[in-house]
């Protein structure tokens, strides 16, 4: 008898766990963006699918599963848990030699017991993979929205966990709230377009999967945040705290348009395994400062003797 399960991945599961999403999301790439040049298709191909460090980042502060096959890790769920009663499918993914076993129904059977509060579970698939749709179809996900990239879907399913206090599907807007008790509302499918937020307390709020392109954010206090999996290209920061921030696994996206420092103090800052091609420092205080333990006033420092010497041939 077959046993399928879902079980909590831990850390020592990533490389196992990158083999297999680098295995599936290639053999769907190969499928169906074979014969479509320089196409490319977040939903077939995510971001990190390939990489170690992505899975390690998505088992430590995602709810990440790995779905065993009696016994044998055969792929795996990433799920994001939204308050109480919303979830998202952010990535599932089955070796291929392992599909068509009914293995992903199971999933998402058992994904769903797991959260039996959720009543809400939503996901992204592309436009492309015609069997994905019929899949989710078959599961009780409707289309939601879709382009000619990409397809949503969402599921509701009646809890036994039904808020009395749900508000729903009642426009709000325009409306001013002033020292109210807000805390531990929850949000889904909401229009916040053109809000604002001043001198309130968002300590502990939860925000994602959601669009806050043009948003401003001033005078915060962001300590001990998490800031993961964004896209913050062409953004601006101004007057910024950074004390202590780590930055991993970060890049410049698709236009690839260089980041830039200016007046800033990074002393103490570390650069480790990263791409430096191309990157100019000028005007800058590098006292200290070493590559690959070497100091930077001591090459400095040569380099200038050398370049005096250089003069003095010339000169003869």
């Amino acid at each position: 008898m077959t046993d399928i399960t879902i079980v909590k991945a831990a850390s020592q599961d990533a490389e196992k766990l990158t083999e297999i999403m680098k295995i599936t999301f290639d053999e769907e790439a190969k499928k169906w963006l074979s014969d479509q040049d320089n196409v490319t298709d977040y939903n077939i191909q995510p971001p990190g699918y390939s990489s170690k460090e992505m899975n390690l980042y998505m088992i430590n502060h995602l709810n990440y599963f790995k779905v065993l096959w009696n016994e044998e890790i055969v792929g795996g769920i990433i799920v994001t848990i939204s308050g109480q009663s919303y979830g998202r499918i952010d990535r599932i993914f089955i070796e291929p030699k392992f599909q068509g076993k009914g293995i992903g129904s199971s999933v998402i059977t058992l994904i769903e017991k797991e959260f039996p509060n959720v009543r809400a579970w939503d996901l992204e698939t592309s436009s492309r993979q015609i069997n994905n749709h019929r899949f989710y179809e078959k599961m009780g996900y409707r289309t939601t929205f879709e382009t000619n990239d990409e397809f949503c879907y969402i599921k509701r399913i009646a809890t036994s966990n039904q808020q009395d206090n749900l508000i729903e599907n009642e426009n709000i807007s325009n409306r001013q709230y002033e020292n109210c008790n807000m805390s531990n509302t929850q949000g889904y499918q909401v229009n916040l377009q053109g809000s604002s937020l001043s001198n309130s307390n968002l300590m502990s709020s939860q925000v994602r999967n959601c669009n806050l392109s043009q948003s401003t954010f001033q005078n915060i206090n962001f300590r001990n945040a998490l800031f993961a999996d964004l896209n913050l290209s062409k953004s601006e920061f101004i007057y910024v705290t950074l004390g202590g921030v780590r930055f991993s696994d970060t890049n410049l996206g698709d236009i690839t348009d260089p980041i830039s420092f200016e007046r800033c103090n990074l002393e103490g800052g570390k650069l480790t395994n990263c791409n430096l091609k191309d990157v100019e420092i000028t005007d800058s205080e590098m006292k200290g400062m070493k590559i690959n333990n070497i100091s930077i006033e001591e090459l400095l420092e040569a380099y200038n003797q050398m370049k005096m010497k250089q003069s003095e041939h010339s000169t003869v």
